[in-house]
Formats: C-alpha cells, sequence, structure tokens
C-alpha cells in the first residue's frame, strides 16, 4: 500500500548501479544536471531520489527511461574532483516510487511517493524461519566465496530483523544491477524472499563452477610450473654428475624434428619419443634403446626424394658406353623412363634380371642408376633365412635394428633410390620365418605404398622406389614371388660379343687398375679371342676379365723390373703368360657312326654339347643308364625306348630282339649331374641307331623331349644351345617345331652358318640324322 504524500526531491539517474536501502555507496557523477542536484540537494534536506537508467549509454533521461522504484538516499559527503566530477558518498533510507519529474532543467525535480510495506499477516515463527533459511543460504555462499568476508558472515548472523537482513544481503551480492533492481521492485516480504533466495543459490552455483575452473586452470599451471623447476633441478644435477649432454641431444632431436619433411602421424610419433627420452635416465639401457630408435626414424627420408634425369639420349648413351649387347634390358630401362616421362610420376616396375653368373645383371643396374640419377642401393640375399632381415627386429629385443630395406632407403637418404635385390634365388628358411614370403609385400606395387617394418612400426611408402633383382636361376625363386617381378633373361654371351666387351671394356679397367698406360700394354684381337676359346669357359665374362687382369699383372712387373717398356700381347706370345690352354672345343666327330648322337645341352656356365652312345649287347633284356643322369633323364630314356618298341615292326626288329639283348646308354663326362628335358629324342635316337645298325650323320646335333607316341615337345635355353652347336662345328640342328617362336628372336651372328631344322615326330628327326632312310 502506498502513502498519498507526495515528496518533490531533486533526483540523480544511476548509470549500471542500484542502491538498496541502508546501503552506503559512493560514486561519480559528470553531467551537469546531476551535478546541480546534488547541489539543490545540499542546500535543502541533503535527501535525493536516486534511480537506475534503464539505457546506460542515454545521456539525457526522462521519466520513462529509468525505473521508476527508486530509492531515497541522504547525500553525506561531497568531493569535487579535477575535470568536473563529483564524487558523492550516499546512504539508502527508503524505497519510493517516481510519479513524474516536475522538472528538467537545470536539474531533475522527481515527485516520488515512499513505499510502505503492506502487511501480509506472516507469524513470526514464518519470519524466523526466513531470516535462518537466509543467513544459512548466505553461509554456504561465504564456503564457496570466501572473499564476502568473516566479519560480514558474523554481521549477518546477528540481525534478526527480516527486511533489514534482507536488504543488508542484496547490499553485498556482487550482482547486476538489473538483479538488484528486481530486489528493489518486490514490495512484500515473500516476493522479495524468494527474489533474494533465488538470487543467492544462483549465484553460489555460479561461484561453485567457476571455482572449479579455477582449480583447474591452477593445477594445470602448477603442474607446469612443476615440470620446469624440476627440469632445471635435474639438469643442474646431470651438469654436476657430467651428463648435462642429456638435455643437448634431446634439444638437437626436436630441432632435427622441426626441420624433418614428413606427414603429421610421423612428427608426433617422434615427438612422444622424444618426450620420452627426455624422462629416462642418461645412464638406463632404456636410454641407449630410445636414442637409437629416435634417431632411425629422424634420418629416414619420409617426404624426400631425388629427381630423375629425364633426357632420354643422355640415358641411353650411359647405358650404350657401360655394356655391349644386352638389348632387352636396355629397351626396358628407356621404355621405363619413357613411361616417367609421360606420367609425371608412374609405377615403378620391378624388374628381374635372369641369367648365368657373370653376364652384367649387377652392373646393368648400377648403369641404370647412373642414367636415371638416382641413388644406388645394393642389398645382397643370398643365404639370407631370418624374416627379420627384411622387417626389421621388434624393439622389445636386445639389439633391435630396421631391416635391411630401411637400412638402405636410410643410407640413400632420398625415398626414390634405385635398389638392387641381389642373388634373390639363393635364400632360405629356417624356424625363424621364410624370407620370400616376407618380400612378397615388398615386391607387391599394390601393397608397398605402405610396407610396415616391425622396428620402426610406422608405415613407409615404398612404391617410389626402382626395385631391380637378379638371379641365375628361376628355379629358385617362389612362385609367388615370381608372380610380382617382371623377368628379363640375360643370356650367354656370344664369343664375338666377349670380343668387343673384351676390347671395349675389360682391356681398359685393368689397364688402368694395373697402373699401366694404354702405350704400354696391348693384346691383340686374336689374342683376345684366343682367350675367350682356349682359357675360359663361362656365359659371362668375369673368367676373361680375371684372364686379362693376370696379363696385365705379368706385364706391370716386366715394366718395372725394366725388362722392357712395352708389353703386346699376341697369339703367339700367349702360352707365355697364361701357359697351356685349359680348355679344348668338343668338336663333332669326322665320320658318322653308329649309337652315337650328339646332342645339346643347357648349363649355368652357357651351352654345351653332350655325346650319347648306345651299346646293344646280348643278354636277359635289362635297361642300364651311366653318367650321373637325374630323373628326369631317365624318364625321356625309359619313354624313348618304349616308343622304339611300339614302332619296331616298322624298322624291322624282331619281337624277342628285347627280351634277349641287353641296351646300355651311356653320356660321358659322368662326373658331370646332368638333368633336364632336352634329351629325349637324342637318346630314342641313338638307342635306335644301335638296335637297327644304321650309322648317324657327325654333323647333326638335336635337342628336344620325346614323348609315347613319338611327339617332339619344346625345350628352353636354345640361344646356349645353338651357340654350343656352332662352337663344335655341327652345321645342321633339330630343333621342336613349337621353339620357331623362340630361333627368330636369337641374333643372326649365332645362327649363321647353322642349317635349323624343325621336326615334330621322330620320324621327322630320323630323317634328317640317320644315314640311310628306313622303310
Amino acid at each position: 500500500m502506498l502513502d498519498t504524500e507526495i515528496l518533490k526531491i531533486p533526483a540523480v539517474a544511476l548509470r549500471g548501479m542500484v542502491i538498496l536501502p541502508g546501503m552506503i555507496a559512493h560514486f561519480d557523477i559528470s553531467r551537469d544536471r546531476s551535478i546541480r542536484a546534488i547541489e539543490q540537494c545540499m542546500m535543502d534536506s541533503q535527501k535525493i531520489f536516486l534511480s537506475a537508467q534503464k539505457n546506460v549509454e542515454q545521456e539525457e533521461p526522462g521519466a520513462d527511461d529509468v525505473y521508476h522504484i527508486g530509492v531515497i538516499a541522504e547525500v553525506k559527503q561531497v568531493i569535487k574532483l579535477q575535470n568536473n566530477i563529483v564524487r558523492i558518498l550516499v546512504e539508502g533510507i527508503e524505497r519510493a516510487e517516481l510519479s513524474a519529474f516536475a522538472q528538467t532543467d537545470p536539474y531533475l525535480l522527481a515527485e516520488v511517493v515512499p513505499c510502505v510495506l503492506p502487511e501480509e499477516g506472516l507469524s513470526e515463527e514464518t519470519k524466523a524461519a526466513m531470516v535462518r533459511s537466509v543467513q544459512e543460504t548466505y553461509s554456504r555462499y561465504q564456503t564457496v566465496n570466501p572473499r564476502a568476508g568473516k566479519e560480514l558472515l558474523r554481521q549477518i548472523g546477528t540481525i534478526q530483523d527480516l527486511p533489514k537482513l534482507m536488504d543488508q544481503v542484496a547490499n553485498n551480492l556482487p550482482v547486476s544491477y538489473e538483479e538488484k533492481q528486481k530486489i528493489l521492485e518486490a514490495m512484500t516480504l515473500t516476493e522479495r524472499y524468494e527474489v533474494l533466495m533465488a538470487l543467492l543459490l544462483k549465484e553460489i552455483e555460479i561461484t561453485a563452477i567457476q571455482n572449479e575452473f579455477q582449480s583447474k586452470v591452477k593445477e594445470r599451471v602448477d603442474k607446469n610450473q612443476k615440470e620446469y623447476i624440476l627440469r632445471e633441478q635435474m639438469k643442474l644435477i646431470r651438469e654436476e654428475l657430467g651428463e648435462d649432454n642429456t638435455e643437448s641431444d634431446a634439444d638437437e632431436y626436436q630441432k632435427a624434428l622441426d626441420a624433418l619433411d614428413a606427414d603429421q602421424e610421423v612428427k608426433n610419433r617422434i615427438k612422444k619419443e622424444i618426450d620420452r627420452f627426455k624422462s629416462i635416465s642418461a645412464n638406463s639401457s632404456e636410454s641407449a634403446v630410445t636414442r637409437g630408435y629416435i634417431e632411425t626414424l629422424l634420418e629416414l627420408p619420409w617426404n624426400k626424394a631425388s629427381e630423375d634425369n629425364k633426357d632420354l639420349a643422355n640415358a641411353e648413351r650411359i647405358l650404350e658406353e657401360d655394356h655391349y649387347g644386352l638389348e632387352k634390358v636396355k629397351e626396358r630401362m628407356l621404355e621405363f623412363l619413357a613411361v616417367r616421362n609421360l606420367t609425371s610420376k608412374g609405377e615403378s616396375p620391378i624388374i628381374c634380371l635372369v641369367g648365368p653368373p657373370g653376364t652384367g645383371k649387377t652392373s646393368i643396374a648400377r648403369s641404370v642408376a647412373r642414367a636415371l640419377d638416382k641413388k644406388y642401393v645394393r642389398i645382397c640375399l643370398g643365404g639370407v633365412r631370418d624374416e627379420a632381415e627384411i622387417r626389421g627386429h621388434r624393439k622389445t629385443y636386445v639389439g633391435a635394428m630396421p631391416g635391411r630395406l630401411v637400412n638402405g632407403l636410410r643410407s640413400a637418404g632420398v625415398k626414390n633410390p634405385l635398389m638392387l635385390l641381389d642373388e634373390i634365388d639363393k635364400m632360405s628358411s629356417d624356424y625363424k620365418g621364410d624370407t620370400a614370403s616376407a618380400l612378397l609385400e615388398v615386391l607387391d606395387s599394390e601393397q608397398n605404398h605402405k610396407f610396415r617394418d616391425h622396428y620402426v612400426e610406422l608405415p613407409i611408402d615404398l612404391s617410389e622406389v626402382l626395385f631391380i633383382a637378379t638371379a641365375n636361376s628361376m628355379q629358385g625363386i617362389p612362385r609367388p614371388l615370381l608372380d610380382r617381378m617382371e623377368l628379363i633373361e640375360v643370356t650367354s654371351y656370344t664369343e664375338n660379343e666377349k670380343l668387343h666387351i673384351a676390347r671395349e671394356h675389360l682391356l681398359a679397367k685393368q689397364t688402368e687398375r694395373n697402373g699401366l698406360k694404354e702405350d704400354q700394354f696391348k693384346v691383340s684381337d686374336g689374342a683376345l679371342a684366343k682367350i675367350i676359346s682356349g682359357y675360359t669357359r663361362e656365359a659371362g665374362v668375369r673368367g676373361l676379365e680375371r684372364r686379362i687382369g693376370e696379363i696385365a699383372r705379368k706385364a706391370a712387373r716386366e715394366i718395372y723390373e725394366g725388362k722392357s717398356s712395352t708389353v703386346d700381347v699376341t697369339v703367339r706370345n700367349l702360352e707365355k703368360y697364361l701357359g697351356k690352354e685349359k680348355y679344348s672345343q668338343d668338336m663333332r666327330g669326322e665320320t658318322d657312326e653308329v649309337g652315337i648322337v650328339r646332342g645339346l645341352a643347357w648349363t649355368s656356365v652357357g651351352g654345351d654339347t653332350l655325346e650319347i652312345e648306345v651299346n646293344v649287347m646280348p643278354g636277359k633284356g635289362e635297361f642300364q643308364l651311366t653318367g650321373q643322369l637325374g630323373d628326369v633323364m631317365k624318364e625321356s630314356a625309359q619313354t624313348g625306348i618304349s616308343y622304339i618298341r611300339s614302332v619296331g615292326g616298322q624298322y624291322d626288329i624282331p619281337a624277342e630282339f628285347f627280351q634277349k639283348n641287353d641296351i646300355h646308354i651311356h653320356i660321358p663326362e659322368g662326373a658331370v649331374p646332368k638333368d633336364g628335358p632336352s634329351a629325349g629324342i637324342t637318346m630314342a635316337t641313338a638307342m635306335l641307331s644301335a638296335i637297327t645298325g644304321t650309322p648317324v650323320r657327325a654333323d647333326v646335333a638335336m635337342t628336344g623331349e620325346i614323348t609315347l607316341r613319338g611327339r617332339v615337345l619344346p625345350i628352353g635355353g636354345l640361344k646356349e644351345k645353338l651357340l654350343a652347336a656352332k662352337n663344335a662345328g655341327v652345321r645342321t640342328v633339330c630343333v621342336p617345331k613349337k621353339n620357331e617362336k623362340d630361333v627368330e628372336e636369337i641374333s643372326g651372328e649365332i645362327k649363321k652358318g647353322l642349317e635349323i631344322v624343325y621336326v615334330e615326330t621322330m620320324e621327322q628327326v630320323l630323317r634328317v640324322a640317320f644315314c640311310e632312310k628306313k622303310e
């Protein structure tokens, strides 16, 4: 209920604050109207009406721009400051309602009605309960916000008058002026109680949440501070112990990590390991393990690649310079470079060079690396039988290290080197794992972009590595591994090719290696040809190089001792340097003979001719094979005799002949193991010749497998076999019809002077081989 008495007193519109009854506060005023209102009230009763502005930015507020419920306050003190600012101290007396502004100039003169609290009929017990509830709630607030002060809590605990208590509590709450205005406008005790309690509980909750956040922030800051202090103490202790290099190592690793060009996943892993390294004692064995691991990761070329030389003409020139022949290999490498230039990247092929020892497989890989300007890494797999050699050891083992592939990348320093996997057919397996199976992932272009090494434990991209593998024989390479590689056969060199290689490469190389000059040491072409035919027997040129080196060393001694100023080696004086000839060519027979046929064989050092001899003698029908033959050749002999028995009638062989005679097949050079499917028609021809007494032409050689029905099946190694036939003086060679396409690929130099007869059946073979045609 409002009193009807209207008071006219000066008024000040407050910006951003509310004064409650019983509250003592000071504030600054600077607006002219407000200063004049203060001056007027000081001349009258020192009473002033204070009401909060609704919009704090408004400079000249009217009656509608301020809250109508305000407070009549007494001005206690006025202090004039600089810049026309006045600071006043006031005490709130009672609530009042603004009716209107009687004047707005030169100061605000308000018409106000003091507010009288309406009677609610609250019992003393209810008021006591309210008092106690407010005091307890404020006590909780003081618990979560100790800055409120214990003295104030004590004062509030002594106040039993409910209105006074609520005003005292409201005055000391750090809430916004809008919230305080709600308390000011609450006329009944119950309404004011509800507003105050809601504010108190809200403040308790906000303060509790704020304290929790502050506690977490403080804990984090304290932890960082603690770590810093402990780290500094550790640094000082290590300096005292002479171990101050640990921290500097970690700093160096961090600098290297910052400069590392790698994916974020890799960097995060290295950062984690560096942090672990910092916390490990320098004398701990784990420190050395972690140090090695970090250094390995930092040294790997994660995203570092070299730029390939795209000049096709330059690559061709280098390959021609370094190697004579090997046309297929050179052609394939130039194709790869052309594809790489067109696609700007292109998948690196996985090439396997298969051929006899000494044919230049390893050296051509080095030449390809030079032609493409790639880093060259050679990994020898001969005798490797531990899977960890490929995939690396797990870090849990003592002495763990990455696999050979990762070490190869580490030494190359780039992620796209040329990696030579030498002797891939010489790997073996044991209880430690299958090495060939470990290579399956490496040599699969669809999988090797995320190769996982057990030691590194991070995916490594091998897709840009140019893999070249070498092998002496395909038989030693497991089938799944063979399927992942592109095979290029490096065949034996002809004598002409060996002569070119010796003259253009080996002679100059050995002259320089033995300290001689070009004009001091010369070897004639005739002498080189004699060395090739009489002092070496091989598919490659390693033995040839050793023989030339042997001559060069003897020449160097002669020149050094002053016996001669120059050494010219010819056919005449070759024996002086190399001694007697070591090999003589197994030439064809001069006369046609019964039961003797010349066959052709492939060996690891090139082609060779085999003379197969058959004797027939009275006996009990026994069949004997000698000459250290393998299972395949024994089966071919059995097949041949079965075929002869089936066609015996065509050659007038009596039916009881095979029960009354023994047949003995022998291949000379019994100490040399012989096996393979290429001697079937040779043995059948020799047996039929011996049984029928028909001579076989001495100038014919043959190769091919036989079936029970007398069909001739294709074979391999034709280039080497034809070369051996030519060197032995053979004029006519019987070759399976299905090998015709292979013969077409052989150079004319080898085929020149040979009559090659393509055969499909034994009848065709016999027509060529027998001196007299059988009806």
